[in-house]
Formats: structure tokens, sequence, C-alpha cells
């Protein structure tokens, strides 16, 4: 009977296992050498499964969480993809020392030395830190899922949480404007509604999603949009150029879409105050209980107050006007087999809002003694995503919202009841190298209000519609897409999409899209003056819904020397109008007649954007934008150019950072730049400057960490003091045939210096 020889395994000078009944094998040096890898990885886990190790963990950046980043132990086939949350589980590792390496698109390769032991779990939190040129983020509002910004045939702009905490804002409203291309307007000096132009095109023609449902329209761009909180915001995704291809009707002008925090993003506990030497105070506050369980939630409440009379242009009117808000926000999700989605989500939200004559008391409301613009808003969101247990990829997005308006601006009332329920069904599958993109959306509106202009009843819309993307090389991408929906009242409407994305060289992408939108109107967010001033409204003729037809180009270069990083865009932009809604204040000076363009209107551009970040600590941020937004108005037989009032025909922002990571403190410097703007027309004595002066607007905000995850702040906001005229026309007579309140152009508020902090509780990983 032959004897038995024994083979020993040793790992840094210990003995961790022996194997037996083998009868003879011969290891010279240099065969132990070549072949010691294959014993250690086919022999060892057969043999000594009850004796490894395992590390687990998540892997962030300040943005949140990093999908997909790929996991390993350096010199070992230890390797895997984290999922689309970060976390990541390498199993069945032998003790021993290791070092981990976790990389990613667009973030700088982390590594770690890491010590495994036997029968024991290593729990480690990867932060990951970004290039400037921000090609690893990722976005989904452009195809309607998950890709890399580097990847995407469409252009994204990614707002990030470090971009909105440059500087304290009490809405996202205030918050984009230091966007490169967007702009906030104020469409009402007195009560402060305000909404954001995209490349100069007015608010009603961005749509506004929340997680990608669009559930911000007519009367909720107008005022709901003030009340999300920026702390909640994980991204701010911003497409310009139509987009009804996917999203439908109102994607005109562009899309915004804010992306909430999810639950395993956020700490235990976060708190978040700021107050102003103008009495402005706002809170954020928010809880995510660690379930133990398959589900997860996130609970978060928002107030905003400013209770202070301001009227530091002497028209006796308030600068801005007072406000009480409150959301309250709940998010819930489960865990379940295959990661499958399944998400809710809910925010109510209340506003008090008030602007107009000094001495105006409540009890003043809807006068015709003392004027003034009293509102009272509710509103109720539901928003959710449940993936079917099916294959290929099914997913139902849905949601509803209430927006519930009654108001005074002066004697005149202005009630609304608006309710929007929409529901997507969503249809992914990749083969080869296309990846399509099918559903079908149904959306139902309700919308009444008690002017003469209001059409009581409800509206059903129909969709379909489909997209692929192809990828034929490595360095070429198509995305070909459209939509076909059916309205009530006008029928059938076609969407098509074309793009093109191409790698000219290993840092420099092109990118062409070429696109359609449409969108049906609501009266009142077309012109505030239809209730603020005097006129009456006078509806001329049927409204047809409006459409564009869009091109852009982008070519996107990142940069990388002398350890820094960064990346240039240029765009070029052309959007042709049809159907325009445009309000006529010239038949009657006591009428504002609304009827379709009897022509058409351009918003045509280019813009430029550079960031750039060197050795971690500093970040520069420049960009501008030149444009000319316009309608041709045909009269008599002829065509007439007519400029669109406030659109410069330049603006441009400016943003610096400074870290000083080994104190704690930094610095952020951030501002924008506005060229002239077309301004209306006022008889004598009303006579007014019909062209704005160039301005600037800049804040300046320095943080300082401190121990136990406590963070101040304090500031400048309007450092300049720069404000313009009253925006009131004859604000003597506020009941009178001449007041006019969308006289604004520029800043109301003067400079005010500001405080606050930050605090967090950080949830233990188990």
């Amino acid at each position: 009977m032959p004897k038995n020889n024994f083979i020993f395994v040793w790992k840094d000078g210990q003995k961790i296992a022996m194997f037996s009944g083998i009868r003879y094998i011969y290891f010279s040096t240099s065969h132990c050498m070549r072949i010691r890898g294959i014993i250690w990885m086919l022999v060892f886990p057969l043999f000594c499964t009850a004796q490894t190790g395992t590390i687990k963990g998540k892997v962030t950046s300040e943005s949140g969480a990093v999908p997909f980043a790929h996991v390993g132990l350096e010199e070992t086939e230890f390797a895997q993809p984290a999922n689309d949350q970060g976390c990541f589980e390498l199993a069945a590792i032998p003790p021993g020392e290791y070092s981990l390496y976790v990389s990613a698109v667009g973030y700088k390769t982390y590594h770690r030395k890491v010590s495994v032991r036997s029968n024991d779990t290593l729990v480690v939190k990867v932060t990951m830190t970004e290039f400037a040129s921000q090609l690893g983020e990722v976005v989904v509002t452009g195809t309607m899922k998950e890709t890399f910004i580097e990847a995407s045939p469409v252009k994204v702009e990614v707002i990030t949480p470090k971009f909105l905490q440059a500087h304290p804002t009490n809405n996202v409203i205030e918050a984009l404007q230091t966007v490169n291309g967007v702009q906030e307007q104020i469409n009402c000096g007195v009560c402060g509604t305000n909404d954001i132009h995209i490349n100069g095109m007015e608010g009603p023609y961005t749509l506004v999603l929340i997680d990608g449902m669009p559930i911000m329209s007519a009367l909720a761009t107008v005022y709901g949009f003030n009340g999300i909180p920026t702390s909640l915001i994980r991204r701010v995704e911003i497409i310009k150029g139509p987009s009804s291809t996917l999203y439908g009707t109102e994607a005109v002008g562009g899309v915004i879409n804010i992306i909430t925090k999810r639950p395993e993003d956020l700490p235990l506990v976060t708190l978040h105050s700021y107050y102003t030497s103008h009495r402005e105070w706002d809170a954020d506050v928010s809880w995510n209980p660690d379930p133990k369980g398959r589900s997860a939630f996130t609970f978060s409440g928002n107030m905003y107050r400013n209770q202070y009379r301001m009227d530091f242009n002497h028209d006796n009117f308030t600068d801005i006007p007072l406000n009480e808000r409150g959301t309250f926000y709940a998010k819930w999700s489960m865990k379940r087999v295959n990661d499958r989605v399944m998400t809710t989500a809910a925010r109510l939200y209340g506003e008090e809002r008030f602007g107009g004559s000094m001495n105006w008391q409540p009890a003043d409301r809807g006068s015709n003694a003392v004027y003034g613009e009293h509102i009272y808003t509710r509103r109720v969101e539901v928003i959710g995503q449940y993936q079917l247990p099916l294959q290929p990829y099914l997913r139902i997005d849905y949601s509803f919202n209430r927006h519930m308006q009654d108001s005074y601006y002066g004697h005149t009332r202005f009630k609304a009841d608006q309710r929007i329920a929409f529901a997507n069904l969503l249809w992914m599958v990749s083969k080869g190298n296309h990846s399509m993109v099918a559903g079908m959306s149904n959306k139902l509106e309700t919308y009444q209000d008690n002017t003469p202009a209001s059409v009581d009843g409800s509206k059903w819309v129909k969709g379909v519609f489909v997209q692929d993307e192809w990828s034929p090389t490595d360095v070429m991408t198509w995305l070909i897409g459209a939509r076909l929906d059916h309205h009530r009242e006008h029928g059938l409407i076609f969407a098509p999409r074309l793009g093109w994305k191409q790698q000219l060289a290993t840092y420099t992408t092109l990118r062409v899209n070429l696109g359609t939108g449409f969108r049906e109107v609501q009266l009142f967010t077309e012109d505030h003056a239809a209730l603020t001033g005097a006129r009456e409204v006078v509806v001329a003729e049927r409204i047809r819904p409006e459409s564009s037809y869009n091109a852009n180009l982008n070519v996107n270069h990142a940069l990388s020397w002398l350890g820094s990083s960064g990346s240039i865009d240029m765009d070029v932009f052309y959007t042709w109008f049809t159907n325009k809604i445009v309000p006529d204040y010239g038949v009657d000076e006591n009428l504002i007649v609304y009827a379709n363009l009897n022509g058409h209107g351009i918003s045509r551009g280019a813009a430029f954007q550079w960031h750039h970040q060197i050795k971690k600590s500093v970040t520069l941020n420049i960009g501008g934008t030149f444009q000319d937004v316009y309608e041709m108005t045909r009269e008599s037989g002829e065509l007439k150019k007519e400029v669109q009032l406030f659109t410069p025909l330049f603006s441009g922002t400016f943003s610096a950072g400074y870290e000083w990571k080994q104190k704690g403190w930094s610095l952020n410097i951030t501002g924008k730049i506005m060229g002239p703007q077309h301004l209306p027309h006022y008889e004598p004595p009303f006579t007014r400057a019909e062209q704005s002066p160039w301005y600037v607007v800049q804040h300046v905000q320095v943080t300082k960490k401190l121990p136990h995850r406590w963070e101040c702040f304090f500031g400048v906001k309007n450092i300049w003091n720069y404000t313009q005229d009253s925006p009131l026309i004859d604000p003597e007579h506020p009941f009178g045939d001449h007041f006019d309140t969308s006289y604004a152009y520029g800043p109301l508020q003067v400079r005010r210096f500001f405080a606050g902090f930050r605090w967090s509780v950080e949830r233990k990983m188990k």
C-alpha cells in the first residue's frame, strides 16, 4: 500500500492548510513561483472555505452613492462591480493583508490597506473624489435610464449638493439662477412670483420633474416649485432643448429633473438652518431610521419664515413678500429580490404669502382701500415606482398631485384647483449594441379657476413612445425616438427625436440633438399681469398647442494636467416655435388679448462653460450664454421682428472655491452677470427705461467644519448691494388703470448677511 504524502500550504509564515492522499508531488523553486497563484485560487477554496473572510461596504462621494463602481483586491481575482446603490461584498477571501481598490468613471481611484480575518466580516466605507469634469456622474433624464454623463448621447448638466450649498437659498429657483443659461425671472414685483427661463425661454416652456415624474405644471411652476428643500436634493439634472419624446407636453424649452436623496444616502439625522439680517429663517430637518428589515424610510420637514417688511426703494410697497411656508416629506423604499425597484414618496406643502402696501393688514384682504396681494397655497404630491417581477424589465411610474390656490390681488380674487394623475408603463431591454426604452403614458388633469379664461373639465392625454440607443462602434452612439400623444381637443401630436454622439478623441466628445416639443396652455402662468394689473383678459380665438423644433450641438473636452483636471463645454442652439401664445396689450389699454402668434418665434444662441479643479483645493467655474430671442409677427402681409422682453443678449455665471482641508475651512464665491434686457414700454408720465443696465450679483460664504459632524457657515449675499429701482408703475394708485407690477429685471432685495449651521448623526453600517 503506497505511503501517504502531505502538502502544507503556508502564507506569511503561518500554516493554514494541509492536504493528504497525494502519492508524489515534486516542486522546483521556479515551478512554485509559476503555479503558486493557481494552487491558491483553485485548491484553497475547495478545502478551506470555513476559514475565509468577507469585505463589504458602500461606495459614496459628496454627491451620494456611486453606482456600479469596480471593487477588487490588487493582485488577486477577487473583484466585482458595486450595485446601483454603491453597495458591494467580496466573499470567501483567505485571511491576510490586501490592498483594496475602487475605480469608477469620473472619480480618482481609491486605495486602502485592509486586513481580512477568518470567519469575520470587514465593513468599509469608501469615499470617492470626483474629477472636476464630473464625467462619472450618473444621469437618467436624457434617456430615462441610468447612464454616465460621458456615455449619454444627450447633453445633461448635473447640479450637485455641493453646488447648492455654496450659498444658502430658501428655494430651488433661487439656487438654480447661478447655472449658466438658467435665469430666475420675477413676474410680479409685489407678490414675488417667479419662474425659470432656460436659454431665454419663459418659465411655462420648462418641464419640471421630481424623481422623473412630471408633477410640476401650471400653478405649481408659479408657487409650488419654491417649497422643495434643497437639503433633500441628491442632484438636479438639466436638459436645454425640447424633450417631449420621452416626457410629453410642456417639455418645449427644456427639462429640470430634481432627484431626491434615497434613505440609504442620508445620515440618521440631519439638521440645517440659517438666519439672515433681513430676519429670514430657514430650517431643514430629516430623520432616517435604520431599518432592520426590508424597508427604508425618510421623514423630513422644511420651514421658512420672513415677516420683515422692507421698503428700501421707497415706493410704499414691500420690496419682497412676507412668507410663511412649511413642507413635510416622506419616502419609503423596499428591498426586493434582484434589486427590483419599489418606492413611494409623499409631500405636503402649505404657504401663506403677502406683498403690498406697507400699512396693509390681514383684515384688508380683498379690500379696495389698501392694496395687498395675499396668497394661500396648499399642495399634496404622491410619487412612486414599482418594478414588475418579470423579464424583461417592466416598471410602473406613477404620481398624483393636487394644488389649491386661494388668492387676492387687490380686490381681484383668484381661486383655482388643479389635480393631475400620471402613470407610465416603462419597458427596457438591451440586446447587442442596442438599448431600447418604450412605454405608454396616461395623464388626467382636472383644472378649475374663477377667471373668464378658464374652461372647466378634465383633460385626458394618452401617449406611446419608443427610443433606441444604438452604438454601432465604441466611439459612436445614435439615439432615435418618437412619441405619439392623443389630446381630446387637439387630436394626435407626433414628436420625433434624433441624437448622435461621436468620440472625436480620447477626451473630446461631440453631441448633436434634434427634437420637437409641444405644450398646452394655462393662461395664468403665461402672464401674471392678467390678475395683478387692471386689465381684463380676452381670449380672441381657440388656443392651439404650441410646437417647437430644436437643434443643439455640443462639444465637450476633458482637461488634465499638472495634478489638475477640468472640462470645457461649447454649445450652439436654435429653436423655432409655431402657435406661440402672445398677449397683446396694444388693442385696448384696459384689455389683454390672448391669441396664437400669427408668425413664428426664434430662440438661438451659443454658450460656453469652463470648470476646473486644481490640486483638490481650488475649483473654478466660468460660463456665458449669448442669445437672441424674438418673434416674427405677420402684419399686413409682412413679418415684423419683436425682441422678447426680459431676455439679456448675454448672461454669465462664475464661481470660485477654496478648501483648506487640514483646518476644515472653505471659501465659496458665486455670482451672475446680466447684460441689457429689453423692458416694457410705458406712455408718459410713466415712461421708464426700455433697456436695463449691466449688473453683477455676487455672494460669498465661509464654511468651517467642526468636530462631531458639525458645520457652520456665514457670509454676505449681494455683496455689491445692487438693486433695481421700484418695479411698480404708478404705485400711488394701485387700483388705477395704469398700475403695473411686471417691471422687474433685477434683484429687489438689498445686501444682507447670513449665518447658519449643518449637523448630522451618521448611521452605523451593519
